[in-house]
C-alpha cells in the first residue's frame, strides 16, 4: 500500500513537467480538451487524440466501457476549434438521440444538430449527429451540408458486420472525400489490424490503428447457484483488469462439484423418489425441488435482486433474452414487494416519470401499461426491450444513469452501445432465440454483454454473473469468458439503390472499381493469397508425381488417361440413364398448365397438387419451378429435384381468379376441391425412362480397351507402380482444379455481383449502359430493402389514385416483417382498391423474384401484409387501443414500424417528383405522425 504521508510524490518532477509542457505546445487543442475532464485520459485515448490533431485518421478498438468515445468527442472539439464541421454517426436512432443530448449539454443547442431520417434539428450546425444511412444518402445526393466537413466519427463501426445494414458503413468509408479525417470507434475484435489495414488502403494512407485490450475497471466473473455467488475461476483476479482470463485458467472446484452433483442427481432421478433436500453444504441457499425430484440450484429473479442488493452490487442489468421474460421479471419483483429505493428517491422518480410522460393521452395510458411501469420504477425496477414505447425506454435509460433505477431486466438490444453502464451484469441463460433456433451465445456476444459491468469513475470493479441452469458446464462457460477470437467479417453486397447511385455518379466501370475496394473484397483477396500458396505447392507436387510415373516404353500419363476413360465410361452408364430420365421429367414440367392436377412424385410435398403457375416463364432452357397448392393446404414453389420422374396432368381444376396463396382460407378451399377431384384417381404407375442403346456404349468401351492393349506401356513390368503414381497425380490434379476454381470465384466477387445487379436493372430499363434512365432515376431516392419493388410499383402507377391512408397501407407491406413466421391465420386486410393494389404489388414482387433468380440474385424478401390494416386505421385516426388489440403488436413494435413506414413514405414523396402522388405521400406523413408516434420522435 502507498504511504499517503509522503506528499512529495504529488508534485511532478522537473522532467515530467517539461514533458507535459512540450506536449501542450505540440498538441495545444488536446491540452485544452483534457482540461474539461476531472480525470486524466488513458494512454490509448491520448495516443489516438494526438493522431487526430496531427491530421491522421484513427481506428480505435477497445472494450465496452473503456471510454473510446472520448476520441470521437475530441474530433468534435478539434473541428470547432479549427472552424470545420464534424459529423458524429451511429448505427441506430437511439444512439444518435442519446449522443445529441450529450453534445447539446456540452456545447449548446446552437452548435449541435440532429439528422435521423424522421428528425431534422439544426441540420446546418457545425456539429451534426446522424445515423449512418443519413450520411450515405447525403453522399449520394451531393448535399451542400458536406461543404466544410473536416471530421466524421463512426461510432460502433464494428456494426458493418450486421447482415442487414452493415453495407452502409463501407459505402461511406469508400465515398468520403480523402480530405475528411475518419475517426472509427470499434468494440474489441481480433482482426482490428486487418480492418485498419483496409482503412489505410481505401482512405489513401494516413490511418493509425490503436488497439486497447485492458478495461479501465476490472471485471470479475461469477455463477449464482441458488442464493450463493461462486467465483467462476479458481483465481478470480487473473487478468481481470483486462476483462478476460487466459485460456486454461482453472475453474473453481466448488463450482465443478455442483455441476457433478447436478449431473449425478439427474442420472438418479428415475431410481428414487423425491425427497426434501432443503439444506446444502454450509447451510446456504438450498436446492429447489422440481417436478422430477432432481436437485437443481436455479435462483429465482427475486433471489437474484435481493442477493445483489445485500452484496452492494447494484445497479445491475439482468439480460433476459425474451420480452415476455423481462416484463414477467418486473411483475415478479412487484408481487414480492421488492423495494430498492428510498422514500426521497421514490418521490424524485415519480416526479420525473410524470413530467416525461405528460404528453401521453389519458386514454392511451392503460393500454401502454403506464401505471405498472410507474410502480416498478418507483421501486427501482424496470424492463427495457424493443416492445416498449420509446418514451418508456428513454425514461428507464435516464433514471438508470441517474442512479434512481437499480435493476433493469433487458433483452440483448440494450447492449448495442446505449450508455447504461452497470456495476453488475447478470445473464440468465447462455442461449438465446436468433429467429430460427435457440443458439448458444458466442464469445463476442458474451463479452459485449458482460462488458457493461463496471462504471468508470464510480466502481473499483465490475461483476459478471451467470445464473445456474441445469446442464451448465463450468468449463464451457470459462471458455466463453476467456476467448477473444471474434473477428470482424464484412457483410457488404451491392444493392439496386447503390448501383443506380454509383452509375449515376461514376459510370459503370468506375463503380465496379470502387466496389473492388470494399472490405468484403479486401478480405476475399487476402484469403486468395493463402489459396494461391496452396496451389503452388500442389503444382510442385504434380510435377514430382508425373516424373515418378515416367516410363521408358512410352507416355505413361497418356496410358493412364486411357485407363481412366474406360473406368469413367463404365461408371457413367447409370448416370446417363438417370440424366435421360431427368430430361424427360423437365420436358413434362414444361408441358404443365395452370389448373393441372398432378402427382408430385418425390420430396417433402409429394402427393396430389394443383398447378397455380408452371414456373416456365424464364424460357425453354430454364428449369421449371411449378407453384402449386397441395392437398395439405400448402402453397409452395417446387424444384426439379421434386420431379425425378416425368409427371403428367391427371385432371383439371378451375382456380378462382381471386385466389390468394397467402390467404389460409383460400388455400383451404382449393385443397378441399383438389381432394374431391382426385378421390377416384389411382396413383399413376412408376415411369420407366428410355435407356440409350447399351450396345453403343459397349462398342466404345471395347474400342478403348483395344487401344489400351496396343499401347507400348501396357506390357511394362513396372506398369502398376507407374499407375499408382499416375493415380496420385490425377487425384491431386483434381484437388488443384478445385483450388483454381475457388481462386477464380473469390477474385472480383463483389464486382461480379454488381454486374448481376446491373443486368437486372438493365433488363428493367433502369440502366442503359453508363446512363441511369428516367425510370431508374426514381430508384435513386428509394433506400428501402424493398427498393426495387417500390420503384417498379411507382413506375407502373400502382399508387396513383389512392388516398393518403390507402397509400400508407400499401407501403407498409414493403417495410413490415413479422417477428414470427406467418401462421395459418391470414392477416386482416383493408378492402376495396387498397386490397387490389396490395395484390398487384405482390405480383410485382413475384415477377422481380423470378428475374432475380434468373440472374442468380436473392435480395428481395416477400412483402408482409401484417401491418396494412393497422397503417390504414392509424392514418384514419383510430385509437391506439383498437389498433394494438386487433394487430396483437406491442406498443414499441407499433411505433418502430410506423417510424420505418414514415421513412419510406418520405422517400416515395421525394422519388415521385412534383404531382398528386407527392402530395398524397406528404399528407400520409402528417396523418401517421400523431400520438405516440409523434411524441417518441427523440426517444428512438
Amino acid at each position: 500500500m502507498p504511504d499517503h504521508d509522503q506528499t512529495d510524490h504529488d508534485a511532478p518532477s522537473p522532467a515530467t513537467a517539461y514533458a507535459a509542457d512540450r506536449a501542450r505546445r505540440r498538441h495545444p487543442v488536446l491540452a485544452d480538451f483534457t482540461g474539461h475532464y476531472p480525470f486524466p485520459l488513458d494512454d490509448f485515448q491520448l495516443r489516438a487524440c494526438r493522431e487526430v490533431e496531427d491530421g491522421r485518421g484513427v481506428l480505435v478498438a477497445a472494450p465496452t466501457g473503456s471510454g473510446k468515445t472520448i476520441v470521437g468527442e475530441f474530433a468534435i472539439h478539434l473541428a470547432l476549434a479549427t472552424g470545420r464541421k464534424a459529423f458524429y454517426t451511429t448505427p441506430i436512432k437511439a444512439l444518435s438521440n442519446q449522443k445529441y443530448h450529450d453534445l447539446v449539454e456540452r456545447y449548446g443547442e446552437r452548435q449541435v444538430g440532429l439528422l435521423t431520417g424522421d428528425n431534422t434539428v439544426n441540420g446546418e450546425a457545425p456539429v451534426v449527429v446522424m445515423t449512418t444511412e443519413v450520411l450515405r444518402n447525403m453522399l449520394y445526393a451531393g448535399s451542400r451540408t458536406l461543404l466544410g466537413l473536416g471530421f466524421v466519427v463512426m461510432d460502433e463501426v464494428h456494426y458493418l458486420a450486421d447482415r442487414d445494414r452493415g453495407a452502409v458503413w463501407e459505402e461511406i468509408i469508400i465515398h468520403l472525400p480523402e480530405s475528411v479525417s475518419l475517426v472509427s470507434l470499434s468494440a474489441t475484435v481480433s482482426n482490428a489490424e486487418e480492418f485498419g489495414e483496409w482503412l489505410e488502403t481505401v482512405r489513401g494512407g494516413g490511418v493509425t490503428t490503436i488497439v486497447e485490450e485492458r478495461r479501465p475497471v476490472p471485471l470479475y466473473q461469477h455463477v449464482m447457484v441458488g442464493k450463493r455467488l461462486l467465483d467462476l475461476f479458481e483465481e478470480a483476479d487473473v487478468d481481470a483488469a483486462a476483462g478476460f482470463v487466459k485460456e486454461g485458467t482453472p475453474v473453481n472446484r466448488e463450482l465443478e462439484r455442483v455441476a457433478r452433483d447436478d449431473w449425478a442427481s439427474g442420472r438418479m432421478r428415475d431410481r428414487r423418489s423425491p425427497r426434501n433436500r432443503s439444506q446444502t453444504r454450509g447451510g446456504q441457499g438450498g436446492p429447489k425441488q422440481v417436478g422430477n425430484g432432481r436437485r437443481v440450484w436455479i435462483p429465482s429473479r427475486v433471489d437474484v435482486v435481493h442477493r445483489l442488493e445485500r452484496e452492494g452490487l447494484l445497479p445491475a442489468i439482468v439480460f433476459v433474452f425474451s420480452r415476455v421474460g423481462c416484463d414477467a421479471a418486473v411483475t415478479q419483483c412487484l408481487n414480492a414487494n421488492v423495494r430498492l429505493t428510498t422514500p426521497e428517491e421514490r418521490d424524485e422518480v415519480y416526479e420525473y416519470v410524470e413530467t416525461a410522460c405528460r404528453h401521453l393521452p389519458d386514454e392511451d395510458r392503460h393500454v401502454l401499461g403506464y401505471h405498472d411501469f410507474l410502480d416498478g420504477l418507483t421501486r427501482g425496477v424496470a424492463a427495457h426491450h424493443a416492445g416498449m414505447l420509446p418514451t418508456f425506454k428513454e425514461v428507464v435509460e435516464q433514471l438508470y444513469v441517474r442512479g434512481l433505477c437499480k435493476v433493469v431486466f433487458a433483452t440483448e438490444t440494450l447492449a448495442l452501445g446505449i450508455n447504461m453502464p452497470a456495476r453488475t451484469v447478470v445473464i440468465e441463460k447462455l442461449t438465446k432465440w436468433n429467429g430460427e433456433t435457440h443458439a448458444d451465445l458466442s464469445p463476442g456476444e458474451y463479452t459485449q454483454l458482460t462488458g457493461r459491468a463496471g462504471r468508470r469513475g464510480l466502481d473499483v470493479e465490475g461483476h459478471g454473473v451467470v445464473l445456474w441452469q441445469p446442464g451448465l458446464n463450468p468449463r464451457e462457460l470459462a471458455g466463453l469468458a476467456s476467448t477473444r477470437t471474434y473477428p470482424l467479417r464484412s457483410s457488404f453486397r451491392p444493392s439496386y439503390n447503390m448501383a443506380v447511385n454509383l452509375v449515376h455518379q461514376f459510370g459503370r466501370d468506375r463503380s465496379r472499381e470502387l466496389l473492388e475496394q470494399s472490405f468484403a473484397q479486401f478480405q476475399a483477396d487476402k484469403a486468395v493469397v493463402g489459396l494461391a500458396r496452396q496451389l503452388r505447392k500442389s503444382d510442385e507436387a504434380l510435377a514430382g508425381y508425373a516424373d515418378a510415373a515416367t516410363c521408358d516404353r512410352g507416355d505413361f500419363m497418356e496410358y493412364a488417361r486411357l485407363r481412366r476413360e474406360v473406368s469413367d465410361l463404365e461408371k457413367s452408364a447409370s448416370r446417363r440413364r438417370k440424366a435421360d430420365q431427368r430430361s424427360e421429367a423437365l420436358a413434362s414440367l414444361h408441358a404443365l398448365k395452370p389448373g393441372d392436377v398432378i402427382m408430385v412424385p418425390a420430396g417433402k410435398f409429394s402427393g396430389y397438387a394443383v398447378v397455380l403457375d408452371p414456373g416456365t416463364g424464364a424460357g425453354p432452357q430454364a428449369e421449371p419451378r411449378p407453384f402449386v397448392v397441395t392437398a395439405h393446404r400448402q402453397a409452395k414453389r417446387l424444384a426439379p429435384p421434386d420431379f425425378p420422374t416425368p409427371v403428367a396432368a391427371l385432371a383439371r381444376l378451375k382456380v378462382p381468379k381471386s385466389f390468394n396463396p397467402r390467404n389460409a382460407q383460400s388455400r383451404r378451399d382449393l385443397a378441399n376441391a383438389l381432394r374431391s377431384r382426385t378421390h377416384d384417381l389411382a396413383p399413376p404407375p412408376p415411369s420407366r425412362s428410355r435407356d440409350r442403346s447399351p450396345a453403343a456404349r459397349n462398342d466404345e468401351v471395347d474400342l478403348l480397351r483395344r487401344r489400351l492393349r496396343d499401347h507400348p506401356c501396357h506390357d511394362c513390368p513396372d506398369r502398376e507402380d507407374h499407375a499408382r503414381w499416375a493415380e496420385r497425380w490425377h487425384k491431386l490434379n483434381r484437388d488443384a482444379s478445385t483450388l483454381r476454381g475457388r481462386i477464380e470465384r473469390r477474385t472480383n466477387t463483389v464486382a461480379r455481383q454488381f454486374d448481376r445487379v446491373c443486368d437486372v436493372l438493365s433488363a428493367l430499363g433502369y440502366l442503359d449502359g453508363d446512363r441511369v434512365t428516367d425510370e431508374g432515376a426514381h430508384l435513386r431516392r428509394l433506400y428501402s430493402d424493398a427498393d426495387l419493388v417500390a420503384a417498379e410499383s411507382l413506375r407502373r402507377g400502382l399508387w396513383d389514385g389512392l388516398d393518403a391512408a390507402g397509400l400508407a397501407s400499401v407501403l407498409s407491406i414493403l417495410v413490415f416483417e413479422a417477428r414470427r413466421p406467418d401462421d395459418a391465420s391470414a392477416p386482416r386486410l383493408p378492402g376495396g382498391e387498397v386490397r387490389e393494389v396490395i395484390g398487384q404489388m405482390v405480383k410485382v414482387w413475384g415477377e422481380l423474384d423470378q428475374l432475380e433468380r434468373d440472374h442468380r440474385l436473392d435480395f428481395l424478401r416477400q412483402p408482409d401484409l401484417g401491418f396494412a390494416w393497422a397503417a390504414q386505421q392509424w392514418a384514419r385516426g383510430a385509437d391506439l387501443d383498437d389498433v394494438l388489440t386487433v394487430t396483437d403488436l406491442a406498443a414499441g413494435d407499433f411505433v418502430r414500424w410506423m417510424k420505418q413506414l414514415l421513412d419510406l413514405t418520405g422517400q416515395v414523396a421525394d422519388a415521385a417528383g412534383a404531382g398528386p402522388l407527392r402530395d398524397t405521400a406528404r399528407e400520409a406523413v402528417k396523418l401517421l405522425k400523431r400520438g405516440v408516434v409523434a411524441y417518441s420522435s427523440l426517444a428512438e
